[in-house]
């Protein structure tokens, strides 16, 4: 068998460089392994003051400034703008397929979608739910959202 589709075959845990692992292991992610990544909405500019994203800043690790991607034990995906504007639909549907493979390149590690956030940015439940029907089996969905992948 040619060597490219032995590698290809082998399971992807199997295929991690050990300093994936270690990298995982010596970040902040190790005062709350306990704990499932916090995904919450975020504004670009990364003023995380209301919701989801306060809690995010006050219990896990967000950093203030930061609008988007892993911080600490969060991972935000902007819903807003720098001046607190709703992004387009299509916009924050970029962003949430950014954290889908995100997710998917890390099964290690258990990710738990906060709901309230996409309500400050005025879209409902119906709206952002069906960006997140393609998440992995890692990525815990809020029940409303589920409710509306079912429907």
């Amino acid at each position: 068998m040619d060597n490219a589709l032995e590698e290809a075959a082998r399971p992807l845990w199997s295929r991690l460089r050990p300093t994936m692992y270690s990298d995982v292991l010596k970040g902040d992610l190790v005062m709350h392994m306990d704990r499932p990544v916090f995904v919450f909405g975020s504004d670009l500019a990364g003023r995380h003051d209301k919701g989801a994203a306060l809690e995010a800043l006050r219990n896990r690790g967000a950093n203030y400034g930061q609008g988007s991607g892993l911080q600490g034990n969060s991972y935000a995906i902007p819903t807003k703008d720098e001046s607190l504007c709703s992004l387009p639909l299509a916009t924050i549907a970029a962003r949430v397929e950014t954290f889908i493979c995100f997710a998917k390149t890390r099964p290690w590690l258990l990710f738990e979608l906060a709901p309230a956030d996409f309500g400050l940015a005025e879209y409902k439940p119906d709206d952002i739910a069906p960006m997140f029907e393609r998440a992995p089996h890692n990525v815990t969905l809020p029940q409303v959202f589920k409710d509306v992948l079912r429907a």
